[in-house]
């Protein structure tokens, strides 16, 4: 027996055009079902869920698979309404044809052109079935003239006889149609196969489905016209679907695009468009279902073509690519509403994240986010029906009762110029910096990530972890902290260390580099618009133009149909969301306003919003735009309009400005080190005229560029492993004022002070330090080395100088560590120089140690601000709320 041909086709409409009783009539007249079923019945076969039945709607995408001739079909069954729409889109990827239901009453409404524009997006061949065509009122012409006003003049009558009409309007549509109908007055099955596939011909079809009047001719016409596609021997398959079953199994749906996917088969994924073939998770197939309603069967199995549902995958995401298959681009469709989250008292903040963070995985369009200075859940969605359902899964699935606060919208920002973002980040032993060139995309694009930077500059490895940083996350911007979009960013220069780079500091650099970069640009707050469809009673039209005037919308002139009026145009989501109410109230019932979400456009009221949110970028903590530069071992911040001044790379970018005489740039590595290297040249000549030449002259600093930058920034910087630190006890508490004063009463107590601070700082610097005290005069037959908390104190033996024990142990660590020597003493610096250590000032080292200081200090007020706010906020949620409280009756912060 011939094995079938698998052909997947979805089935999509504006919501109560029909849909899923189209579905319904399909498997029933192919015998797949028994009994016909009804959604107001509440028992359609592909409404398996309690809340579609009690509603009528479909709110998860279904599947189900019919016999179609030689041609095994699996119908995708997906929701209609607008707040479901995104699950209706990530069905699109995985479509070989698609049927357009439109409702004979209603006609072409807003969301059936979204839908249109995004099957068209998709590349996906589309047949049209009129419904309910038996109900009065109903005129196949005028719909007809309605679809190819509305949708493509490309829409042509199948069920119409084959008249010399009927063929013109055919080859009037493709070149190679229009040769054969004029050499033989008609155009072949096979020519009319190639042009619904490649878009230029869409048939309609007109009936009745719940009556399955039309039916047969409209299933015989998808046999006919629809061809299977020819797939690869390579394996690919596309993720489209993440859910769940009964058991709380994790389900990822696909469809197998080439080869065959074989139980305990291993997939590798994470791979995105940037970096394929770089997977990041490797994970066997336990089950491959095949389901058809609420049942299925397993396979061993499956072939190209199929669709079907994989257990064993705890990484995947909806529209990922597994095997040869990249990645989808972004979805079109985006939440416009954000709203919070109320838990159940006593309920824990973290955990309930973790659960519903389950939801934004089965629906990635529905985000769930954390604050966390107000340690709140926020939830963005795309209407108040999803609240509704949301609430009611959240209660079935975690046993949750929440609540939402009143929605809000879900705002984006975007930038007008391009413009250039540096960061740096180089607190002591570790380096990143990254350029980053932001330009503005169209309206639309989302974001977009390239790299333009030479290998020679920085490894491929590293500019690969760049563009990863950039797209692991959702970058704000800095007018209200709003996510950006419609960005494309591409890495054009940076710089990394041999040995003391980490991956984390390229993640630090490269978020301070976007958010330099929007700091630096033009910013522009943007807010969703609908696409909308008035229809009034002509009396009404004034009304409703001085209406949507007033709500910033946009529109075409009225149009006339019968006694109605029709307006379309765009508005702002915040102006229209509740405008369908107010048109039933001044119409008496008769108006009718549907609306669909067109994307993100200017706001409206922009500086409102901006003053209303109340955001400073500059206080935001969390998203920092300035950079880290090193200075005499210790980091410290450079404001972000001052980094290019520090920086150590130039990218070579040059903007069509005004020439402007700037201050000669500094370079951050370098800056702290350039009055110590100064000097150090003339030791360095002074001790090569007494002992001759250095040793290890390879680690000397290198000459200043011709730009003033450094080649190697500081000696040293090569060598792996931890910094030592040797300091002389004596020659720093003689040299600082206050352990010089305590030693003419105390001189234990100024030593002790000394190591006590010492060890502070080895805590904040993290290098190993080891401090000696001068013993020569003290009878002692050997050294003493000992612990102290987290540092090492030497006390010299008998007749050795600390300056002695010093030189020496500079010279044996040197020899494979970095070592810094703080003392005063000018003999000594010149020992230690001859060994290629680095060599420090007491004064100097002292106001390093002041600098550490001030940081922990600033460490440490930073956590104690982060717990009062904790307290205070739980404090005030808990605080309780009786009657005729007012605020001067709640406790203080």
């Amino acid at each position: 027996m011939k094995e079938k041909q698998p052909l997947i086709l979805g089935v999509l409409a504006h919501v109560d055009a029909g849909k899923t009783t189209l579905s319904e009539a399909m498997l029933y007249l192919s015998g797949t079902i028994r009994q016909l079923g009804r959604v107001d019945h509440q028992d359609a076969f592909l409404d398996t869920n309690a809340l579609e039945r009690e509603r009528g709607i479909t709110i998860f995408s279904k599947q189900a698979v019919f016999p179609l001739g030689e041609k095994e079909v699996t119908l995708l069954d997906t929701p209609g309404h607008v707040d479901f729409s995104t699950e209706m889109e990530r069905t699109l990827q995985v479509l070989d044809y698609a049927v357009l239901v439109v409702s004979g009453t209603d006609g072409v409404q807003s969301h059936t052109r979204t839908v249109w524009r995004l099957l068209r997006r998709y590349g996906v061949p589309v047949f049209v079935f009129v419904n309910k065509m038996d109900l009065p009122g109903t005129q196949k012409q005028d719909v007809l003239k309605a679809l190819q006003r509305d949708l493509s003049d490309r829409c042509e009558d199948f069920g119409a006889p084959r008249t010399q009409e009927f063929w013109e309007n055919i080859a009037a549509n493709d070149e190679r149609a229009l040769e054969e109908y004029l050499e033989s007055g008609e155009v072949s099955q096979e020519t009319i196969r190639r042009m619904i596939r490649e878009g230029t011909l869409y048939p309609c079809y007109f009936g009745s489905a719940l009556k399955l009047q039309g039916m047969n001719e409209f299933l015989q016409g998808l046999e006919k016209n629809t061809v299977v596609p020819a797939y690869p021997q390579q394996f690919g398959a596309k993720v489209y679907k993440i859910s769940r079953d009964q058991q709380g199994n994790r389900l990822t749906w696909l469809k197998v695009t080439g080869g065959t996917l074989k139980v305990r088969t291993l997939l590798k994924g994470g791979a995105t468009q940037k970096d394929a073939g770089e997977a990041d998770w490797e994970e066997k197939v336990d089950q491959i279902r095949l389901y058809s309603g609420t049942k299925y069967q397993t396979l061993p199995q499956a072939v190209a073509g199929t669709v079907c549902a994989v257990t064993g995958l705890s990484r995947t995401r909806p529209g990922e690519g597994l095997g040869f298959e990249m990645a989808s681009e972004q979805p079109v469709l985006e939440p416009v509403l954000s709203c919070r989250v109320f838990l159940p008292e006593g309920t824990a903040p973290h955990r309930a994240l973790q659960q519903l963070q389950e939801l934004e995985e089965e629906d990635p369009q529905l985000h769930i986010v954390w604050n966390e200075q107000l340690r709140e859940i926020h939830l963005q969605m795309m209407g108040e029906v999803q609240l509704e359902i949301l609430k009611r899964i959240i209660a079935e699935r975690f046993g949750l009762e929440v609540t939402f606060g009143a929605g809000g919208i879900v705002y984006r920002e975007t930038i007008q110029n391009p413009v250039e973002g540096v960061g740096h980040f180089e607190p002591l032993r570790h380096y990143a910096e990254v350029h980053l060139l932001l330009e503005p995309g169209p309206r639309g694009s989302g974001m977009q990530y390239d790299t333009d930077c030479s290998e020679d500059m920085l490894d491929k490895n590293w500019q690969r972890l760049v563009l990863t940083h950039l797209e692991e996350r959702t970058h704000p911007g800095v007018l209200i902290g709003a996510p950006v979009t419609d960005l494309k960013i591409t890495l054009i220069a940076g710089r990394s260390h041999l040995k003391h780079t980490e991956g984390g500091d390229f993640r630090q650099a490269t978020y301070r580099a976007v958010r330099q970069g929007l700091k630096k640009a033009q910013s522009v707050l943007l807010e969703p618009y609908y696409s909308f469809r008035l229809e009034v009673p002509s009396a009404n039209v004034g009304r409703a133009m001085s209406d949507l005037q007033r709500m910033s919308a946009s529109f075409d002139p009225p149009r006339t149909e019968g006694e109605f009026s029709v307006l379309t145009g765009s508005g702002p989501v915040s102006e229209l969301r509740e405008y369908q109410l107010a048109v039933a109230a001044y119409t008496q019932g008769q108006g009718r306003f549907s609306c669909s979400v067109k994307g993100y456009e200017p706001c409206h009221n922009a500086q409102q919003v901006i003053e209303e949110s109340g955001y400073d970028s500059d206080r935001d903590t969390l998203n920092p735009a300035d950079s880290v530069f090193c200075s005499h071992g210790a980091g410290f911040v450079v404001k972000w309009n001052e980094v290019e001044r520090y920086m150590h790379v130039d990218s070579g970018l040059r903007w069509d400005k005004p020439e402007q005489e700037a201050p000669a740039p500094v370079r951050g590595g370098s800056a702290g080190y350039t009055g110590t290297l100064a000097e150090d040249e003339e030791l360095r000549a002074i001790f090569e005229k007494t002992y001759g030449p250095v040793k290890r002259r390879e680690m000397e600093p290198r000459p200043q560029t011709a730009d003033g930058g450094w080649e190697g920034w500081r000696a040293r910087q090569e060598q792996s492993g931890p910094e030592y630190l040797l300091a002389d006890g004596y020659n720093l508490i003689f040299a600082w004022d206050d352990l010089k004063e305590l030693a003419r009463t105390n001189v234990d107590a100024a030593r002790q002070k000394l190591m006590d601070e010492l060890c502070n700082y080895q805590g904040y610097k993290k290098c190993e330090v080891i401090l000696v005290f001068d013993a020569y005069r003290v009878p002692r037959g050997v050294r003493e080395v000992v612990k102290y908390h987290n540092i090492h104190v030497v006390y010299t033996q008998e007749a050795e100088t600390a300056d002695a024990y010093i030189a020496k142990a500079s010279d044996e660590i040197g020899k494979h560590y970095r070592v810094r020597v703080a003392t005063s003493d000018y003999a000594e610096q010149l020992i230690i120089l001859g060994h290629g250590a680095l060599r420090i000032s007491a004064s100097a080292f002292r106001e390093e140690l002041e600098q550490v200081k001030q940081q922990i200090r600033q460490i440490v007020e930073e956590t104690h601000a982060k717990t009062r706010l904790k307290f205070a906020t739980t404090v005030r949620e808990s605080w309780p709320e009786p009657q005729g409280e007012t605020a001067k009756d709640r406790p203080e912060d």
